[in-house]
């Protein structure tokens, strides 16, 4: 005979519970407390040249300060995230990859801001790396807080490119990643679901999950830009590839009919919400013709349909390489606030 299984008590299952959750990016919030994360070492300044990227190095900055006059938050009731450290970024990233991220060559590359080669890589780890990990410690957050919350938006983060051994497309960090693996490791969650609506394909968290089952990916993007990743592609439940300048009434009729027919198919934990602004007519990367309306209007179908069915929902920012994206993001947060999907 096997010896008997042992009954757990709840002051055991609580004990486990409590484990689980300790980590140094993992920390409780106060009541009054919303959870929107964001720091101020998520924005990068390097001597200026961060502006010869066509992303706004200071767009989380200015998302922060149009909530704050919104009276949405105050630097209070901002939750403030911890830099994700090597071994954080080891729960995905083997050494080797770090290791790359020493060469100041490897940064440039995957930034696309070629200049960053010619600095000492202290100098990039300080200026330029730091504000990714701070903003990858901030998703990461945002998970435990979803799950606590219903909810959570980092105002920042979104780095959709970047895969456990390869970074690209100014991802250096596999935030999607690692957010949803913390949760998956300390069983805090069995199952996710990640929708892309980035203008871009998120080969990164595809080449990630591509064999797992517990993670269903819906992926709405533009087919004829970048990267155009046909090996990630198979890890994509349902996709839908848009064409340029795909305006307002086709985007939204899609976007709410596969999400549907997403969580008809799959019922997760969690979703994992990529909210690229890079969809807005005139932006140089999307090449698509989505309206401000339009974006506010998304992101309001995909919060009532997390709302709807009681599953947690985490926010990024992720891509929107226009000087108007912030108000736009900070728009589409207020009038978030206002329907009542951030309680």
């Amino acid at each position: 005979m096997g010896k008997p299984k042992s009954k757990k008590n709840n002051s055991m299952i609580e004990q486990e519970k409590e484990q689980r959750m300790e980590h140094s990016l993992y920390f409780d919030i106060s009541p009054d407390q919303m959870p929107i994360i964001y720091a101020s070492e998520y924005n990068i300044t390097f001597g200026g040249l961060e502006k010869v990227h066509p992303f706004d190095a200071a767009k989380w900055h200015k998302v922060h300060t149009f909530l704050k006059e919104a009276s949405i938050i105050t630097d209070t009731s901002t939750v403030s995230p911890k830099e994700a450290t090597d071994e954080d970024l080891m729960t995905v990233h083997p050494q080797s990859y770090l290791n790359k991220l020493k060469w100041s060559a490897y940064v440039a590359q995957v930034t696309e801001v070629p200049f960053v080669a010619l600095f000492p890589n202290f100098l990039v780890q300080r200026k330029v790396l730091k504000p990714f990990r701070y903003q990858t410690g901030g998703t990461i957050l945002a998970g435990k807080l979803a799950l606590e919350r219903n909810w959570a938006i980092n105002i920042g983060g979104g780095f959709h490119h970047c895969s456990r051994e390869q970074g690209g497309g100014f991802c250096v960090y596999a935030d999607i990643t690692l957010c949803i693996q913390f949760l998956l490791r300390r069983q805090m969650i069995q199952k996710a679901m990640i929708v892309d609506l980035d203008a871009h394909q998120g080969n990164g968290h595809e080449r990630d999950f591509l064999n797992e089952r517990n993670v269903y990916i819906l992926d709405i993007y533009n087919g004829r830009i970048y990267p155009g990743d046909v090996f990630a592609k198979d890890a994509i439940k349902r996709c839908v590839e848009l064409r340029h300048h795909t305006k307002d009434a086709e985007y939204l009729e899609k976007v709410d009919m596969h999400l549907e027919g997403a969580l008809n198919e799959f019922q997760p934990d969690i979703i994992v919400y990529n909210a690229g602004t890079d969809i807005l007519e005139g932006d140089p990367l999307g090449c698509l013709s989505i309206t401000p309306k339009g974006i506010i209007e998304r992101d309001e179908i995909v919060f009532r349909k997390a709302k709807e069915r009681n599953i947690p929902i985490v926010m990024l920012t992720s891509g929107g390489y226009q000087h108007v994206t912030a108000r736009v993001i900070a728009d589409s947060i207020i009038n978030l606030y206002h329907k009542g999907y951030l309680t």
